[in-house]
């Protein structure tokens, strides 16, 4: 029993250090799915997370999602699906081979990722009870697709769908996530036995729904439709994504002991000087190595049902020795908010405080929307039509003009804080 233990716990770790290092300074990214990484939210998340916690270091996304594809890239390559579903052995690995190969040759491997994302099931399990013979083609195209893209330099993420929400008490019974649920199960197998990173995004969204179902068997927790999540779900999606990327949650901490001797302690990921103690308010200037996680403030509900800011969004400041009840913050000269004596003993989350650094980070966010967009329609409106070749090179400069701005955009900033003392009750 202790071995089997011991195993299981190295086997924990070696799957925390795996994950620890999905993303690197230097990572092209690719996005590869259907629809929902199509609709440009969970993964243009995913990136404003990398981009702004690693402000330094050189990254490149692009988003590869097409509408109604499948593990076999249908919508790139157009298999004769009945003939792959009853295909096997060499059969299947030969047609397997031609699709995926075809599509990745044209969509994927251009870009040169070092690093790739993969998201299909949605459309693969066909909105139906499970299917063996689909299954087959599903696992066979996945493998194909994490050997091919190995083979070309890059680490791959294999992901899981997130359920489907439709209305009612009991989505755990629906037909289709049961099939979902096997496709899942079925892809850890695909993922352990290739050298591929498994996500799974299934679970965690699915208890999140059970749990709000169980109160109202009409709740929506993504908002958009059964399939696609709008913003709210996409943001969950990206949290439990990220989470199994390695992500973590310090953006940057520091701590201030106000005594006989004024000094800053325990400083993560930023630096704190010029610290002042006069008439009981508190001043320094902060420089942090990263910024808060910028969340969509279409998405702002999903704060709520998940824990986003404790899993992904701490930027804390702890400050002992204040005698003052209730301090009233300002950054830079503007009113940030109030904060209790206790709350800043223990340590204050500072990543929802309205704030320089969180506006520039929605910035980023914004920024990396735009690009988003311009990229998909240099691929898809303009790529994949021969007679609109011309126009790539004047796309290519916007993007990288963009990109330029992204970065500029990113890089944390010093701010000034002052802390006074306040008589009145923190207004929230």
């Amino acid at each position: 029993m202790k071995t089997i233990r011991r195993i299981a716990v190295l086997v924990l770790l070696a799957s925390f250090t795996q994950a620890a290092e999905f993303f690197r300074d230097g990572d092209r990214v690719v996005f590869l799915g259907d629809s929902i990484t199509e609709q440009k939210l969970y993964t243009t998340y995913i990136e404003a997370f990398a981009l702004t916690r690693h402000p330094d270091w050189k990254l490149t996304f692009r988003n590869a999602g097409w509408s109604g594809d499948t593990a076999w890239l249908r919508q790139r390559a157009h298999p004769d699906e009945n003939k792959l579903f009853a295909a096997q052995g060499e059969e299947l690995k030969a047609m397997v081979g031609k699709s995926v190969g075809d599509g990745l040759a044209r969509d994927v491997l251009p870009l040169k990722p070092t690093a790739v994302t993969i998201d299909f099931g949605m459309n693969d399990h066909a909105y139906q009870a499970f299917r063996p013979d689909i299954f087959r083609a599903y696992a066979a195209s996945q493998t194909e697709l994490v050997n091919v893209l190995k083979k070309n330099g890059a680490r791959v993420a294999l992901l899981t769908s997130q359920p489907i929400e439709e209305k009612g008490p009991d989505p755990d019974k629906d037909i289709r996530n049961l099939s979902l649920r096997q496709f899942a199960d079925g892809l850890r197998d695909v993922a352990r036995t290739n050298g591929a990173l498994f996500v799974d995004q299934f679970d965690p969204y699915l208890a999140i729904l059970m749990r709000e179902r169980a109160t109202d068997p009409q709740a929506q927790v993504g908002g958009g439709d059964a399939v696609h999540p709008g913003p709210a779900g996409q943001t969950i999606m990206a949290w439990a994504i990220l989470k199994s990327l390695g992500a973590t949650p310090l953006v940057s901490s520091a701590e201030i002991k106000c005594g006989w001797w004024i000094r800053a302690k325990n400083e993560q990921n930023c630096n704190v000087s010029n610290i002042q103690l006069a008439d009981g308010a508190l001043s320094f200037d902060r420089l942090d190595r990263a910024l808060p996680l910028p969340v969509d403030t279409r998405a702002e509900t999903a704060l709520k049902l998940a824990p986003i800011v404790a899993d992904l969004d701490v930027y804390s400041l702890k400050v002992t020795g204040l005698k003052a009840a209730i301090y009233a913050l300002s950054i830079d000269g503007c009113a940030a908010g109030t904060v209790t004596k206790a709350e800043l003993e223990k340590g204050w989350n500072m990543s929802l405080v309205k704030s320089p650094m969180l506006d520039q980070a929605r910035k980023v966010l914004a920024l990396v929307f735009q690009k988003n967009e311009l990229f998909f329609n240099r691929w898809r409106n303009v790529q994949l039509n021969p007679s609109r070749q011309s126009e790539l090179p004047e796309l290519d400069r916007q993007i990288a003009e963009l990109e330029a701005k992204i970065d500029e955009a990113r890089t944390p900033k010093p701010h000034h804080f002052e802390m006074k003392p306040v008589s009145s009750q923190p207004n929230g």
